[in-house]
């Protein structure tokens, strides 16, 4: 009970941040937060802040996750999704909610398998997690992809990534270096990508290559 009205009380701080679309705030309410979070975090699992998971990785502050997932549906309801940086799971379930099939990438094994068995005890069966050495490959044997969520700061525009946007498709990616990101939307028509800026945001950075 003392989640169900924490979760309730996350909802309402969304809402008055400006997150209206309906289909997001429910998919929210319907991810169990505290799951995706060690034991001892969990009495601040609905706290909208990001919190540390180990790893030198954070799950994302609620309101972000809110934030990305709404431009997902910006468009219209994706079918395919490539997720790069699947952390704690988190943005992967709250897509899981929403669409059809979702693909995550995360270059942390540990966190990958601990992941994949959150997931199934969840019963989150269109997630297909991916172990890889660099996210910014991608997933290309996977797609094209309707959109691509990036959740770690890219120092600039992927652009393997933009080869696997189905045509039409959209890319939300966090780009420039810590302390000057700016949230990014590419869209794909034909050969040409489009670019429009959105707001200063503040993720970990996007490791392109282990050494």
């Amino acid at each position: 009970m003392a989640s169900a009205r924490s979760r309730a009380r996350l909802l309402d701080r969304l809402e008055a941040l400006g997150i209206t679309d309906i289909r997001v705030l429910e998919a929210m309410g319907r991810v169990p937060r505290h799951r995706f979070v060690d034991e001892a975090m969990s009495s601040r699992a609905y706290d909208d802040t990001a919190l540390p998971i180990g790893y030198g990785q954070t799950i994302s502050q609620p309101y972000v996750v809110a934030q990305m997932t709404t431009l997902v549906l910006a468009y219209g309801l994706p079918g395919k999704i490539l997720e790069i940086g699947t952390g704690s799971g988190y943005q992967a379930a709250v897509l899981a909610e929403l669409v059809d099939e979702v693909y995550t990438v995360e270059r942390v094994e540990p966190l990958h398998n601990l992941v994949r068995r959150r997931l199934a005890d969840l019963g989150y069966r269109n997630v297909r997690a991916r172990l890889a050495s660099s996210g910014v490959l991608g997933l290309p044997n996977y797609g094209p992809f309707d959109v691509i969520i990036v959740t770690c700061g890219a120092a600039q525009l992927p652009e393997t990534l933009c080869e696997q946007l189905a045509e039409g498709g959209r890319m939300i990616v966090p780009v420039g270096e810590s302390g000057g990101q700016r949230l990014v939307v590419v869209r794909r028509q034909g050969d040409h990508f489009s670019k429009e800026f959105l707001d200063a945001v503040s993720f970990v950075p996007l490791i392109e290559n282990d050494r």
